[in-house]
């Protein structure tokens, strides 16, 4: 039988601004550990710590311009197009356009503060 999930739970963001997470699956909400499926709202300006992460994510960015740094370089991904992150590989998001950004994030295994391996000296900061 299908599981209605009735609505999200607010997840703390780490970063420069307030930045909004809205977990619908995912270990906080709903007890998954496979994936999580979260909604995020990013203001202008708004940039988080570097991280390597022990999943993959893949981000599907409605509207806006979401960043993501890579030891390589940069892509800027906008509305209509999606990204995606391999674990292991070192990446920071950032939302650097006024009006900042709206995505789905979904990770495979699921988000944990554990897992996600943020840059420490950031980290602190944010």
């Amino acid at each position: 039988m299908p599981t209605l999930i009735p609505a999200p739970s607010r997840v703390e963001a780490a970063g420069t601004k307030p930045k909004l997470i809205d977990e619908y699956v995912g270990v906080v909400n709903s007890g998954e550990s496979r994936l999580s499926v979260a909604h995020m709202r990013s203001p202008g300006g708004w940039i988080e710590p570097g991280q390597t992460p022990e999943f993959d994510e893949y981000t599907l960015v409605l509207r806006g311009l979401l960043r993501v740094e890579h030891r390589d370089g940069s892509i800027d991904v906008r509305g209509g197009q999606a990204v995606v992150v391999h674990r292991g590989e070192w990446v920071r998001y950032s939302t650097p356009d006024p009006d900042g950004a709206e995505y789905v994030a979904i990770c495979l295994p699921a988000f944990t503060m554990e897992s996600v391996h943020r840059d420490e000296a950031v980290a602190k900061g944010s």
